[in-house]
């Protein structure tokens, strides 16, 4: 008998859960002792908690280690086009074969018990990271931090906690106190945390529970600081300066992420060659990407294209900025987003940068806000706004209406993920 597709055993593994997010660690710490607590044979881990860049400073950190001749496992998500972009087994994308051979020998050991997705999914990854050499192992929070699958690991070589925002707030809580608790649950005693910019009543909660459970922390502000000069990152630390190009992902945001993973990297004692490929090698698609050819392109036209997966108000703040920077140019907005965001904290900024939104579904995503509710909040936040189907009728619409106008498609990762499929 053939083994399963990775599709359909994670098809399977959807129905193993009645919800797709019940934060608990009891399911993972039972499923991992079935599988032999792969948990504790892994390289030393990196672990990284944050609402905001994440994925961007995870991508940093790796292109670093990988800079000094290191390898690195890495654990993301959501993936974009394939799951298997969520599993990296030293610096590679995981194979089919052994995607499905982890992923099956988890079904297995799980059996019909209760567990979620993502629980389960994580297990695998941490399953396919026990089995291969590598020199570190990154792993990134999927939500929270405290209750998140990921938090399984005891003793960690370094933690990461990037900017913290109003997200999720149905999981976290309401206030950016509450969610930044959350997020400081994958502290650990005496394991050095890097704390990227932070409002402070996010950092009040942070330092507190660092000193509850004795962590030593390295704070952008205090401990390290970074900024960009005359065209260049300048990051400055107690043992001195870095002078490095700037980062090449987009976004004065990614300076920031930058002096995260820099900050990283010098604890690691990783060595100059890693801090100039941390920005000079990073590769993180959907945040703020240039699309230059693919299907959807050759339907813009002339239209400039632009992909971005943000979805809440700092990621909105953060394109306003982004935009703000590059040449002048009618700008149109193509937003699908999910019911569970913060969708006028998004548009808000992003309407003193463009003219018209057209709202579009997102594709098979049950949890798609409808287009008409997407393009009502744009007006009420002062763009002028209309639906479409997809994000082609978008783009036909556009490219009567403005030709050679700049497209920024947005709104969600889920969205994404469609257009890059569908641009492929």
């Amino acid at each position: 008998m053939s083994t399963p597709s990775s599709d359909v055993i994670l098809s399977r593994m959807m129905e193993l859960h009645p919800k797709i997010i019940d934060l608990t660690l009891d399911r993972v710490w039972r499923l991992l002792q079935d599988l032999g607590n792969p948990q504790d044979s892994m390289p030393p881990v990196i672990h990284i908690a944050g609402t905001n860049g994440k994925g961007s400073t995870q991508a940093m950190i790796r292109a670093g280690i990988e800079g000094a001749g290191l390898s690195a496992h890495a654990y993301t998500s959501p993936h974009l086009a394939r799951f298997h972009e969520r599993i990296r087994v030293a610096g590679q994308l995981i194979s089919e074969p052994d995607l499905t051979a982890v992923l099956d020998e988890c079904y297995a050991a799980n059996g019909d018990v209760p567990i979620t997705y993502f629980e389960i999914t994580t297990c695998a990854a941490l399953l396919a990271f026990s089995r291969t050499a590598a020199d570190y192992t990154l792993l990134e929070v999927g939500l929270g931090g405290r209750l998140d699958a990921t938090n399984v690991i005891p003793q960690p070589c370094l933690t990461v906690i990037t900017p913290i925002s109003i997200d999720h707030e149905q999981f976290l809580g309401n206030t950016l106190a509450e969610i930044a608790l959350e997020k400081a649950g994958i502290l650990k005693r005496g394991v050095p945390c890097i704390v990227g910019p932070q409002p402070d009543e996010a950092l009040r909660v942070i330092e507190k529970q660092a000193a509850r459970v004795g962590a030593p922390l390295l704070t952008h502000g205090q401990h390290w600081h970074v900024t960009q000069e005359r065209g260049r990152l300048v990051y400055r630390d107690q043992s001195g300066l870095c002078d490095l190009p700037l980062p090449n992902l987009q976004g004065a945001h990614q300076i920031e992420n930058a002096g995260i993973a820099i900050a990283a990297l010098r604890q690691l004692d990783l060595g100059e060659a890693a801090w100039e490929a941390a920005v000079t090698r990073a590769e993180w698609p959907a945040r703020m990407q240039r699309l230059t050819e693919g299907a959807l392109v050759e339907a813009a036209g002339d239209c400039e294209l632009w992909l971005d997966g943000g979805h809440n108000a700092a990621a909105g703040q953060a394109l306003r900025a982004l935009m703000a920077d590059l040449p002048e140019r009618p700008t149109r907005l193509i937003c699908g987003m999910l019911n569970s965001k913060d969708i006028s904290g998004f548009l808000r900024p992003l309407a003193e940068q463009a003219e018209v939104l057209i709202a579009v579904p997102i594709p098979g995503e049950p949890n798609s806000l409808p287009a008409e509710a997407v393009a009502e909040t744009a007006r009420a936040v002062g763009l002028k706004a209309e639906t479409a189907k997809t994000v082609r009728a978008a783009l036909d619409v556009i490219r009567q209406d403005a030709p050679g106008a700049r497209v920024l498609i947005c709104g969600s990762l889920y969205l994404a993920g469609s257009v890059m499929r569908e641009n492929a």
